[in-house]
């Protein structure tokens, strides 16, 4: 796994994406930026995770918070609308002390990416 670092400069680079990635476990495709995040951060489990909710709005403005190896992933439609989930991650070794990821019709991306 890298370092956070190099994971926030290799994120960073990510500004747009031209391929959109499939997986039949998933619910919906994902960017560039998101594969190299779950890869650099060994987190396909987030995207499972982002998945099971099932949810069916267009924007979805989804949050993983890590404090202590201990996490919450958040949802909201928007930024300054409620919380529609809140799932506690008992245990996680995500390197970073949170990811932001917004799910707009059907494609999951990096919020630089928007």
């Amino acid at each position: 796994m890298l370092k956070a670092q190099e994971i926030e400069t290799g994120l960073a680079q990510h500004y747009g994406s031209e391929n959109l990635y499939k997986n039949r476990i998933l619910k919906f495709n994902y960017t560039e930026g998101v594969k190299y995040m779950w890869e650099s951060c060994e987190a396909y489990w987030l995207l499972i995770a982002i998945s099971s909710h099932n949810r069916h709005e267009p924007f979805q403005v989804w949050q993983l918070e890590v404090e202590d190896h201990k996490a919450v992933l958040t949802m909201k439609e928007d930024t300054n609308e409620p919380l529609k989930v809140i799932q506690e991650i008992p245990y996680t070794d995500f390197p970073l002390n949170e990811i932001k990821l917004y799910l707009i019709d059907g494609i999951l991306l990096l919020t630089s990416e928007y």
